[in-house]
């Protein structure tokens, strides 16, 4: 294990090679991808819940591999994986526990009960020796914490969610994971989809489902006003000019961008009847499923999204302007999901249920070309794609 010193610095070094981080095209090895394997067809929510496992794969779909299987040594845990950080030295992974008392008691109720019997942690794995950090047990703020990611800066900051007494807050905290800090404007309200702008100077997040841009510290906080009821998950363009999000009804909602100071709010496109969830099991799940939301390109002239056409749920492109693109063309029943683009611009990776089970894929970036990277069995399921940027900064 490092020490503190050493893990700044690396920490520090990952920050700066951010802007210059990219890989190679789709099937150069060892370009790496991270991504959630797990069953799909177990009797309840929970047991399906309980087999996730973060895992890797090279873009050519070869050398799949599970990250620290020692993390689900202890029964009823397990491992998504969530991330990367910027220069790539390390993954970043979410590692539940749940009770399976509480979860009976949810599956009875159809509902979660998250302040008792569940322990959600956020990881740091290193690529290069496989240790482990523990970031949100240091001076821990709660039981159940995700979204861990990194805020450039000068000093810069890990962001975080963390769920307290059942209501979820934006916080920061040191890159020893230490000095742990809530940016929440209201200590009653549901935080989520917390990011920071490229240059580190401001946080935006939904809250109560209303979109907020606020200062690196939480402070001059302000609503952009949609006149919408539901407004969800805000990602800041690769240049930070604008935020994407989605606006409109729960289910019934559709990509938005804004400037970074609150003008210019338009709507782009729309979903056409899409609820903008991606079922994740086969059985049923009182959670619905995960959240299916826009993403931008890498170099912010476009943004992918998922759309009803006819039978299927296709992969669409769109630009600022608001001049969309169909990009793909599926039989009846087909669900695309979760595209994700590559750090060098050339390729995205996504999943899709073609084969008739979830499994994830990479194309180019007009989703010409599709190649699977798994090749799960019935009764399985692959999510959560996560391009790994080049630890060189250069092309892998």
């Amino acid at each position: 294990m490092q020490s503190r010193r050493e893990f700044i610095a690396t920490a520090a070094l990952g920050l700066s090679l951010a802007g210059c981080a990219h890989v190679s095209g789709r099937g150069r090895s060892p370009v790496l991808i991270g991504y959630t394997e797990y069953r799909t067809n177990l009797e309840t929510r929970y047991a399906n819940q309980i087999t996730s496992r973060a895992c890797i794969v090279e873009a050519n779909g070869r050398g799949r591999r599970e990250l620290a299987p020692g993390l689900v040594n202890e029964p009823y845990a397990w491992t998504q994986f969530a991330g990367w950080s910027p220069d790539g030295q390390y993954a970043i992974l979410g590692r539940g526990w749940e009770s399976p008392e509480n979860g009976a008691w949810e599956e009875a109720n159809k509902t979660f009960r998250m302040t008792e019997g569940w322990l959600f942690d956020m990881y740091l794995y290193d690529m290069a020796d496989g240790s482990l950090r523990n970031m949100t047990e240091i001076e821990r703020v709660s039981a159940y914490n995700g979204g861990l990611f990194l805020i450039p800066g000068d000093p810069p900051r890990w962001g975080f969610t963390a769920l307290i007494n059942g209501i979820s807050h934006p916080f920061v905290m040191d890159l020893d994971g230490r000095n742990k800090r809530n940016l929440s404007q209201n200590k009653d309200g549901f935080a989520y989809g917390f990011s920071a702008s490229p240059d580190g100077k401001q946080v935006t997040y939904h809250q109560d489902y209303k979109i907020y841009i606020a200062d690196a510290d939480g402070g001059n906080a302000r609503i952009i006003g949609t006149g919408n009821t539901f407004n969800f998950v805000p990602q800041w363009s690769p240049d930070g000019a604008w935020i994407l999000f989605v606006s409109g009804e729960h289910y019934n909602c559709h990509p938005h961008v804004v400037k970074r100071d609150g003008t210019g709010l338009r709507k782009l496109a729309d979903r056409q009847g899409y609820s903008g969830v991606m079922t994740v099991y086969d059985v049923f799940d009182f959670h619905g499923g995960s959240s299916d939301v826009p993403v931008w390109s890498m170099d912010g002239k476009y943004i992918y999204y998922t759309a009803k056409v006819g039978e299927a749920f296709e992969l669409m492109r769109v630009t600022l302007d608001g001049v969309s693109e169909q990009l793909t063309r599926s039989a009846a029943g087909v669900h695309h999901y979760h595209v994700r683009p590559a750090p060098d611009g050339e390729s995205i990776a996504f999943g899709s249920t073609r084969s008739g089970v979830r499994q994830l894929y990479t194309a180019g970036l007009d989703a010409s070309d599709a190649q699977p990277i798994t090749n799960l069995p019935e009764g399985n399921g692959a999510m959560w794609a996560h391009w790994r940027p080049s630890p060189e900064g250069s092309a892998s």
